[in-house]
């Protein structure tokens, strides 16, 4: 715990400098959105969404009652066992968790600690994630002897056959996502795509490596940049960035202004709709595990998964919420830090690891707020995924748990799928959700619906204590 608190603090430390720079800036851009006619730049960004910006602001709020409980049982779980971990250096008083011990420099997704969580039931213990690295390089290896040569010991991967082969494995990762895409009905990607896109580390230059999807022309010129590894990560992220890709295609036939996502969200939402499928029936389907484990297992799975896309939830509500309350000035920059913290309690029920004052700009050290990137999008697309995944479930004609479901080959999902991907931004997001879902707003209960079993076994846990 002390090694994690001084990580923590040398990294928020990085913040402190920029504050008054960032004041500034906030002023800036408010002259901008009063001139265009709102009142500060936070109404300007909850603008966009095709209902007044206060309902939004209702909607989002809305969702995160829909989840609270869940969230509180999964607070108090893992709040448990850091104690169990860490004796005193994880408990406080107030109740709330120490944020350096989430695994994560921002406490938003907690994955990271699984290890210290994990359930202890011999009866769970004994179920296993898939190791899907090593599943993955073994068929890739097998597929594709171009590649074989990246997972070989001594393989000099500078050389120019060491790139070559790590070139091919990242290109076969990125099939995986395309071969589900394709077992929905879409056409494969364009040759140009396997071209011209970045899918490993160039070894001649310095290059962002943050996984993004690109559409350059408006019509077919796909590509990602990437810097791809075979492991698990990366086959979930192959899945997500493609979910860009083809929704770019998908809309190209509209008019140039209704090229977008229905909002901001839906793109952020498709290619996690998609993963949501990665499961372990679909990793048989593939090849990649051997046998499909019994409902019993989900629960660990379903844990992991709760720990990054459950736990990010209040975070992503409380950075958003502190940056309209700065915009609106109803966060004075002298508040920054204290109105940041308080955020951060009331919804995570995080706190910082030492004593932090005014002299501190924490929000800072969390780049989407230096580099401005309105961060509600993430919030609705965690959500949405789920809405959009139980309409494609439901498509497919599966029937049972929620999430035992994988649409994988299944036409009619994929035509449910490409309907909505292809209306872009032609008319308002309520509508294209209501025809994709059923329902015309975000509704956070297929979300909660997906993670059932693991609510019940968190109540249970929690109850024992």
């Amino acid at each position: 715990p002390e090694e994690l608190r001084k990580i923590w603090v040398g990294w928020h430390d990085t913040g402190a400098p920029m504050r008054q720079k960032y004041v500034r800036f906030i002023e800036l851009q408010n002259i901008g959105a009063k001139e265009l006619g709102y009142k500060d730049t936070g109404e300007l960004w909850r603008a966009g969404y095709d209902m007044t910006p206060a309902e939004f602001s209702v909607e989002l709020e809305r969702a995160w009652t829909q989840l609270q409980p869940l969230y509180d049982e999964l607070f108090t779980y893992v709040r448990t066992r850091l104690i169990a971990k860490y004796g005193k250096a994880a408990e406080r008083a107030d109740g709330k968790i120490p944020a350096q011990l989430l695994g994560n420099m921002w406490a938003q997704e907690w994955g990271n600690i699984y290890d210290i969580v994990a359930p202890t039931d011999p009866k769970l213990a004994q179920y296993k994630p898939v190791n899907l690295e090593e599943a993955l390089k073994k068929q890739i290896a097998a597929k594709d002897p171009a590649a074989a040569a990246a997972f070989a010991s001594g393989t000099d991967l500078t050389s120019d056959a060491g790139q070559d082969a790590k070139t091919a494995a990242g290109k076969a990762m990125v099939r995986y996502g395309e071969s589900f895409f394709t077992s929905l009905g879409f056409p494969a990607l364009p040759a140009t795509f396997w071209e011209r896109s970045q899918f490993i580390h160039p070894r001649d230059r310095d290059v962002v490596c943050h996984a993004s999807a690109w559409d350059l022309d408006s019509v077919d010129d796909l590509r990602v940049k990437m810097c791809i590894e075979v492991n698990d990560d990366y086959f979930t992220t192959v899945h997500h960035e493609l979910g860009h890709n083809f929704y770019q295609r998908a809309y190209n036939k509209q008019p140039f202004l209704f090229r977008g996502g229905a909002n901001d969200g839906f793109h952020e939402a498709i290619g996690d709709a998609v993963a949501l499928s990665i499961t372990p029936s679909y990793l048989k389907a593939l090849g990649l595990s051997e046998s499909e484990p019994p409902a019993e297992a989900d629960i660990p799975l379903q844990l992991r998964t709760a720990l990054d896309k459950i736990a990010f939830l209040p975070f992503a509500l409380a950075l958003d919420k502190w940056r309209w309350g700065v915009f609106s000035g109803e966060i004075k920059p002298a508040d920054y830090n204290k109105a940041w913290w308080e955020l951060r309690g009331k919804y995570q029920k995080v706190a910082p690891p030492v004593d932090r004052s005014e002299t501190d700009f924490d929000a800072g050290a969390k780049m989407h707020v230096p580099a401005n990137v309105p961060y509600a999008r993430y919030y609705l697309a965690r959500i949405y995924q789920f809405q959009f995944y139980k309409a494609m479930c439901d498509a497919s004609g599966y029937k049972g748990p929620l999430n035992r479901c994988s649409f994988f080959a299944s036409k009619p999902a994929g035509d449910k799928l490409a309907k909505m991907l292809e209306a872009g931004q032609s008319q308002p997001w309520q509508q294209t959700l209501k025809e994709m879902t059923g329902s015309d707003h975000l509704d956070a209960q297929a979300m909660a619906d997906y993670f059932a079993p693991l609510y019940e076994w968190l109540k249970m846990q929690n109850a024992k204590k």
